[in-house]
C-alpha cells in the first residue's frame, strides 16, 4: 500500500498563495491579487485585515441570498478577463482567467503537479503507443487536457456546461494547440457509451464535483454515482499502457476513503500515489484543497 502523499506544486512565478485564514485566501494570479472564500482555512490570517484590503485588486463578496453566488468588489486597475502562463517541465500553457459569480477564476493552481504528471506519463507512454488516447471527464477549462495535448496525446474533453467548453477552447487557442475533441455531454452517459462501443483509453482523468447537472438535467451526486463511474472507467482503461488520475474536492471525502474505493474497483495497480493536494502560503501554512489518487504503468 502506498503512503499518503501531500502534493504541493513546484514554485510557479504566475501564482502565489500569499496568506490564508478566517475562511479566506489571498492569492496572486499574474499581476493581480484576489481575496476569496476558502472553507478549509479555519485558522487565523497572518497578515492584518487592512493589508488584505490594501493589496487585493478584487474581493469576492457572497450574496446574502445564496450560499454559492456572489460578486466581486474590484479596484479600477483590475482587468477582467486576464491571462497567466504556466511554463514548467516541458509545458508551455496559457490560460484565460475571469471573475465568476461562483468565486472561481477558471483555474485550480493546486492541479499544476498533476499537469506535469500527465505530461511526463504521456511522453513515457509514447515509447509504446504512437498516439496515446486520453479522456478527461468533468474537464472544466481544460488544464489537464492542454497538458495531455501538448505531450502529443489524442485528447477527448468532456464537460456538461457549454460555456465552460468554449472557455477551454480559448485556452487551447491561447496555448497554440489544436485538435482536442470537445464533448458537451453528461460524463456518466458518455463513459457508458464508450464502454458499449469497446473503446479504450491510455489515460483517464476525472475531476467530479460533489453535485452537478448534465446538459439534459441528469443529476450527479458524488457519493451515489462515483463507484459505478469508476467501474466503467476501469473497463475503458487500456490494460497494458495507461495512467489514471482522480481528484475530489468534496469536504466529506478523505484520501483514505478514496484509497479504499480505488482498491475495490482497480485492485492492485502499479506506482500508486494518493493523498492531498496542498498549497502552502508565504507563512508556511499548508492549505488542503482536495484529495487525489493516481497510478501509471510507466
Amino acid at each position: 500500500m502506498a503512503d499518503i502523499h501531500l502534493i504541493t506544486p513546484a514554485p510557479w512565478s504566475e501564482y502565489e498563495l500569499i496568506d490564508s485564514g478566517d475562511f479566506q485566501k489571498l492569492e496572486r494570479f499574474g499581476e493581480f491579487i484576489l481575496a476569496r472564500p476558502e472553507p478549509q482555512a479555519i485558522w487565523n490570517r497572518s497578515l492584518p485585515d487592512q493589508n488584505w484590503q490594501e493589496r487585493a485588486h478584487a474581493i469576492f463578496r457572497r450574496d446574502r441570498q445564496s450560499p454559492e453566488r456572489g460578486d466581486w468588489q474590484t479596484t479600477p486597475t483590475m482587468r477582467d478577463p486576464w491571462f497567466v502562463s504556466f511554463r514548467q517541465s516541458g509545458l508551455n500553457l496559457k490560460f484565460k482567467l475571469a471573475l465568476t459569480t461562483f468565486k472561481h477564476v477558471g483555474l485550480f493552481p493546486e492541479q499544476a503537479d498533476n499537469w506535469v504528471y500527465i505530461h511526463n506519463a504521456i511522453q513515457k507512454l509514447s515509447a509504446q503507443v504512437a498516439r496515446p488516447k486520453v479522456l478527461n471527464l468533468f474537464a472544466y477549462t481544460g488544464g489537464a487536457s492542454l497538458a495531455a495535448r501538448q505531450a502529443g496525446a489524442d485528447v477527448t474533453h468532456v464537460d456538461s456546461v457549454k460555456p465552460v467548453i468554449s472557455w477551454a477552447r480559448e485556452n487551447m487557442d491561447h496555448s497554440e494547440l489544436d485538435n482536442i475533441r470537445w464533448m458537451v455531454e453528461d460524463a456518466v452517459k458518455f463513459v457508458r457509451r464508450e464502454v458499449r462501443r469497446g473503446n479504450q483509453y491510455n489515460g483517464i482523468i476525472l475531476d467530479p464535483p460533489a453535485y452537478g447537472r448534465g446538459p439534459d438535467g441528469e443529476k450527479w451526486v458524488l457519493e451515489e454515482h462515483l463507484s459505478d463511474l469508476l467501474k466503467s472507467c476501469a473497463d475503458l482503461l487500456d490494460r497494458n499502457n495507461f495512467f489514471f488520475i482522480i481528484n475530489l474536492y468534496s469536504l466529506g471525502f478523505s484520501s483514505i476513503l478514496l484509497d479504499n474505493l480505488m482498491n475495490q474497483v482497480f485492485g492492485s495497480v502499479p506506482n500508486p500515489e494518493w493523498g492531498e493536494l496542498v498549497v502552502t502560503d508565504s507563512f508556511q501554512k499548508r492549505l488542503p484543497l482536495g484529495v487525489f489518487y493516481r497510478f501509471a504503468s510507466v
